[in-house]
């Protein structure tokens, strides 16, 4: 199977953050970004809101949908965002960033809350 060069760079950076940092939560996400399309997970925001509280960094290792709401400030770590779900987000005073930035942020993968 071929994967898209962009996902390719980011599942050479999962993987070694695997092994580097003694994570297995790594290898875990590079093995669903190697999946296919139909393989990736789909999450609504009513369902982030529903299983994190304020100040939780939240991992979807695929495409966040907005629908719902959220009443609280999260950082979301995703391979993909529909606008609206970026905006309500945001409007709460919470951030997006892709899954490289998730790695970075918690190298371990501590502190972390997986949905999808």
């Amino acid at each position: 199977m071929r994967v898209r060069p962009s996902i390719s760079k980011t599942v050479g950076a999962l993987e070694r953050a695997s092994r580097g940092n003694d994570a297995p939560i790594w290898s875990k996400v590079a093995k669903m970004a190697r999946g296919t399309t139909s393989a990736k997970k789909v999450v609504n925001i009513k369902k982030i809101a529903a299983y994190s509280k304020e100040g939780d960094s939240v991992l979807v290792p695929g495409k966040v949908l907005g629908i719902g709401s959220i009443p609280h400030k999260i950082t979301l770590y995703s391979f993909s965002i529909s606008e609206s779900a970026a905006m309500l987000i945001t409007k709460v005073g919470g951030s997006v960033k892709p899954i490289d930035d998730a790695v970075k942020d918690h190298p371990t993968g501590k502190g972390l809350i997986m949905l999808g």
